[in-house]
């Protein structure tokens, strides 16, 4: 199995420690050599049971300079009393005539609500 070196820093902690247990986030700014990237999404997702709920969030990190994809995972807006997951995949990158790149995305929400539904997404990220 090959190592692939990561690097970046620690820029949060969770100062509420429950015996040995802590937390960091970390943040990564290379990946395999590479200098990492992130993009912006948000949308609106599809009307369904009389409402539709609005999302936004940045992808995780991933290489730039070579193809990729990167995964994401955000919160609904709260409509109709409740909110939905959005988890999922970009595609790959998609050159833009004024350099970098986007991805494209789609899928389902979790399903939640009364009567218990989902609702579709579809959308572009913001460029590298």
């Amino acid at each position: 199995m090959r190592k692939i070196p990561v690097s970046g820093f620690v820029y949060e902690c969770d100062e509420n420690h429950s015996g040995s247990e802590h937390s960091h986030t970390l943040y990564l700014t290379h990946w395999d050599g590479r200098p990492v990237h992130v993009h912006e999404f948000e949308g609106v997702t599809s009307f369904n049971v009389g409402h539709r709920h609005g999302y936004e969030g940045i992808t995780e990190p991933a290489p730039s300079g070579v193809q990729h994809t990167h995964r994401f995972h955000t919160i609904t807006t709260f409509d109709d009393g409740h909110r939905h997951e959005i988890i999922g995949v970009t595609g790959p990158a998609i050159p833009v005539p004024e350099g970098g790149h986007i991805h494209e995305f789609e899928g389902e929400t979790t399903v939640d609500g009364m009567p218990p539904h989902e609702h579709s997404y579809s959308g572009k990220t913001s460029a590298e």
